[in-house]
Parts: structure tokens; sequence; C-alpha cells
């Protein structure tokens, strides 16, 4: 009699477990028929059981469920699980814990589970960076990524994927963590010179100026006939006060290219920088001979000429002799003269800049005495300025 009670003791207990781990079938049978309301009823149950609660497999179907939340069009399964496949992947990780015979691990390899997960992430990022909803989606490319590396992970990683972190990254002005996905960009090959100069940008971002100039010399070691790298790195020595640098990579360029007129160009504004006005006109001159129809080259030229003449009007009144000095400010108002064709090619090619016109107000209004034409066109680019 008490082997018998004993028995029947133990078929209780099967029974009970059975009962419990029924629930995840349930539920596994609920995901499939699209009753994930049902689904998550029959999961909360399993979850609070102590014969179930630790089975490996409740916790796949937890994750199941929570992955087949985020795919549902129904707003009422969506809201089951705030963050859904945060809260798959957390499930599958666990599933993999709790299983000591590996037949999760196996499962997961054979239905491509992790692809599926980190494919779903890659949606979910997608999905928000066109929302511009940066950091959400960053940390989607970030766990497709992670998810990526698994050993359980079967399939072919997706380098794009590291891209479009660091540009989330990027654009939630969160550079330190957009720096190593462009690095592994970098280490990829992928898009060229592009995760490069966003690489720069990041370093340029956080003040990080010797970083910056080395990503820069890096890619000219690796790109040095890109005339994008040539020119960034131009603009940096620029901008950073290193004219005989920023020389350096010019004469470099304009060896390979003589013939483009964006580097005389370039060589200009470093010598206008340099506040040498006769060696930029001769670089703006050449530039303008290459290609005439370039704003910037037009206005520089004109600003080159103006800024010259301003020099010698100051010095003109330096000049205590009175006749001297009406023959010095003779040969300023020649030079400010000079400046305005410039200006006015530059206003021709860009109508609706205003920058020019100001200019040939104050060009028209200085000079109106020295040719009586300038009194006309003086009173002329005062109408158009009141319009804008």
């Amino acid at each position: 009699m008490k082997k018998f009670f004993s028995l029947l003791l133990a078929i209780s207990f099967s029974l009970g477990a059975f009962s419990q781990m029924g629930k995840v079938t349930s539920a596994l049978s609920f995901i499939e028929q699209n009753l994930l309301d049902k689904a998550k009823e029959s999961l909360d149950q399993a979850l609070v059981n102590e014969k179930s609660k630790d089975n490996p497999k409740t916790y796949f179907a937890k994750g199941k469920l929570a992955q087949a939340c985020f795919k549902s069009e129904n707003a009422t399964f969506k809201a089951l699980y705030p963050n859904p496949l945060d809260t798959a992947y957390a499930s599958y990780e666990k599933a993999l814990k709790l299983d000591q015979k590996g037949s999760i691990e196996k499962q997961y390899k054979l239905n491509s589970t992790y692809l599926y997960l980190a494919n779903d992430y890659i949606a979910q990022g997608v999905k928000a960076f066109e929302g511009k909803e940066y950091e959400p989606a960053l940390a989607a490319f970030e766990s497709n990524i992670k998810i990526s590396a698994s050993p359980n992970y079967i399939g072919a990683i997706d380098t794009g994927i590291y891209f479009n972190a660091g540009l989330a990254a990027y654009n939630a002005k969160l550079y330190d963590r957009a720096v190593p996905h462009f690095q592994k960009c970098i280490e990829l090959k992928y898009e060229g010179t592009t995760p490069w100069f966003l690489l720069y940008n990041c370093f340029i971002n956080t003040k990080d100026a010797t970083n910056a100039e080395v990503t820069l010399k890096k890619m000219f070691e690796i790109y040095p006939d890109d005339k994008d790298v040539i020119m960034q790195l131009v603009d940096y020595y620029i901008n950073n006060n290193r004219p005989q640098d920023a020389h350096s990579y010019i004469d470099i360029a304009k060896a390979k290219n003589p013939n483009d007129h964006s580097l005389w160009w370039a060589e200009g504004v470093i010598y206008m920088r340099q506040d040498k006005y006769d060696d930029a006109i001769a670089s703006l001159n050449k530039s303008i001979e290459l290609k005439g129809d370039q704003y910037d080259t037009q206005f520089n030229m004109g600003v080159c000429y103006y800024n010259k003449a301003v020099e010698m009007f100051q010095k003109a009144n330096e000049i205590m002799d009175v006749a001297k000095y009406n023959v010095a400010v003779a040969e300023a108002n020649k030079v400010f003269i000079q400046a305005i064709p410039y200006f006015e090619k530059a206003s021709n090619l860009k109508p609706d800049d205003v920058d020019s016109l100001k200019n040939l107000k104050e060009l028209y209004f200085r000079l109106r005495t020295v040719n009586p034409d300038y009194e006309a066109k003086y009173n002329a680019i005062m109408k158009r300025l009141e319009g804008k």
C-alpha cells in the first residue's frame, strides 16, 4: 500500500509538470494562430509556476511571442511588450543559459532564429532612422551587430549595418559611439572615403584635433588622387592657421591636376588668409581662366582687390603731403575700381546674393565722385537691396 501511494504521488507530480508545460505548448500554438493575447496569458502562467518557470522552452516561447508582437499590425498585440525585440533577445538568451542539453541551440541554428531576430532589428532601426529617432535607431543597429556576432547566428554579416549605426550615432551627436562603427567600415573598406570623412567630422566635433589630422593623413595615403581628400586637408590646415602645410598639399594636387580650377581657387584662398593679395589674385585669375562661371572665385577676386585697396587707402592716410596724398588715394581708387567687375559677375551668377550687392553699393558710393556713372549704379543697387 505504501508503494502504491508513492507511485500515485509521482504520477501526480509528473502530471503537474506536464500541465504547466502544456501552457507553453498552448502558447506556441496560439502564436501560430496569431492569437497573441491568449499566448501571453498561457505564458504568464507558465512563467510563475515552479515546474515551468526555469524551463528553457518557456523562454524560447516567450521570445517567439515577443517577436511576433513586434511584427504584428494589431495595436493591442504590439502593446503586450513595451520593447518586444529586446524582450525576445533577452528571452532567447535566457533559454540558452537554462538549456543543459543543447537542444535549444540546435533549434536556433536549424530555424535561423537569430538571423530573423537580427533582421527585425534592422527593420526597427530603419524605421526609427527615417523618423529621425536616431538614438533608438542606433540601439537597434547595435543590437543587430551584437546578435550577428553570436555563434548561434547563421548567415552573412551585413557590413552596411556598421555604417547605419555610425550614421545614427552621428546624427544623434553621439560622436564617441559613432567612431568605432566608422572605423569598422574603414577596416572593411565599405563606402570608400565616406566613413573616413564622417570619422574626421566626429573628431572635429569632439575637438580631437590630433585624431582628426591623423585620420586625414591616413586617408590621403590610401586615396592620394582623390581631390576631395586633398581639399579637406587643405581646409583643415587653413582653419588651423597652418598655411605652409596647406600649400604643400595644394602643390601635390596641382602637380597631378594642373588644369583643375578648384585647386587654383583653393590656393588663392590660402593666400587670402595670409593677406597676400597679389599672390591670391594671381591664383584666382588662373582659376577664372580655367572656369570663369564660378561664383566663389569671382567673389573672392573682388574681395582681394577691395582689401588691397583698403590697405593702400590706409597707407595714404599716413601721408602728410597733400599732393602725394592725392596721388596715393587715386591709386587706391584704381584698385577699388578693379574689384567692381568681379562683384558684378558674382552678382550675375547668383542674383539673390546680398553680399555682392552690399559690396557693390559701397564701391559705387565711394567712387561716385570719380566716375559719374557710379551714381546711377548706386541708386539701382539700393532699389535691389530694398527689395531683399
